[in-house]
């Protein structure tokens, strides 16, 4: 589980970034789809796939997955409370990635996100009491100066500085509630899939809450799923399957090692942003 995990948040997080880059530059005849609501969808998904994973835990058995439904999220008030935080920070860090995508290209959204484990790894040291070696921290230095570079000369235009100023409260905000996710999983022995229950719950009511407060006017207009189509589609369940992924990489690894293991994924987007997509021209 610890490499296969690995492995396909790699491929799924190449494929969310090319799909959604895609799907918000695509031009259509009518209304381009709300990030919001394919917020809300990606959750409601996401619940859905781990209601099923704790079925199948329990032998398919309806009364064991009411019961166990009632001990871990009813029964629990504080815990399931403590959710709320990571929960919270999740939604905002999933509108902010569609803000980016809309503004920057997807190889430049994908060095200045790998930010997120500079961050992590202070919140781990901070948090969780991690000592990092002296190569570790050395690491994070060039990382550090890959994004500056990268950076210096993509902020001629207001949208990019709109999309590296989102990319930036994601990764502060991805590093702590990564962290303070990974410290609930460990600290309990219940089935991540329960705790994804929970996050997914909280994650619908906070999305549901930011759909009607920044576009109830284009919601009452043209409706929920507006601009929907098989791309928008793709994203919302390639969203959700990154919610499932990233759970079993943090209960099987950590953080920090989820955040180097997602950076091959770097090299795959550039090269098919460039042979593919042609949307992007890497300088030197």
């Amino acid at each position: 589980m610890f490499y296969v995990s690995l492995g396909v948040l790699v491929l799924q997080t190449t494929s969310l970034v090319l799909t959604m880059r895609y799907s918000r530059t695509l031009q259509s005849d009518g209304p381009r789809y709300l990030a919001s609501s394919a917020v809300v969808c990606a959750e409601v998904l996401k619940i859905a796939a781990c209601m099923l994973l704790v079925f199948r835990e329990h032998s398919f058995s309806v009364r064991a997955l009411n019961r166990v439904l009632k001990e871990e999220i009813i029964n629990k008030p504080l815990l399931t409370l403590k959710l709320a935080i990571p929960s919270g920070i999740y939604t905002l860090q999933n509108n902010l990635l569609y803000v980016a995508l809309s503004n920057l290209d997807a190889a430049t959204y994908q060095v200045t996100y790998q930010l997120k484990i500079l961050t992590t790894a202070l919140f781990s040291v901070s948090m969780l009491g991690k000592i990092l070696g002296i190569y570790q921290w050395l690491s994070l230095v060039i990382l550090m100066t890959g994004i500056a570079l990268v950076q210096q000369e993509d902020l001629t235009a207001g949208s990019q500085l709109m999309g590296l100023l989102a990319v930036l409260v994601a990764c502060f905000s991805s590093g702590f509630a990564g962290v303070y996710f990974e410290k609930i999983l460990k600290e309990s022995k219940q089935s991540v899939w329960i705790r994804n229950i929970q996050l997914g719950l909280f994650g619908l009511i906070f999305g549901l809450g930011g759909v009607f407060a920044y576009d109830g006017e284009r919601v009452q207009e043209n409706g929920l799923f507006q601009g929907y189509n098989h791309v928008t589609w793709t994203v919302v369940a390639l969203q959700a399957l990154g919610g499932l992924v990233i759970a079993a990489v943090i209960k099987y690894a950590d953080n920090i090692l989820k955040g180097f293991a997602t950076s091959i994924s770097i090299i795959l987007s550039t090269l098919i942003s460039y042979f593919l997509l042609e949307d992007f021209d890497p300088t030197r």
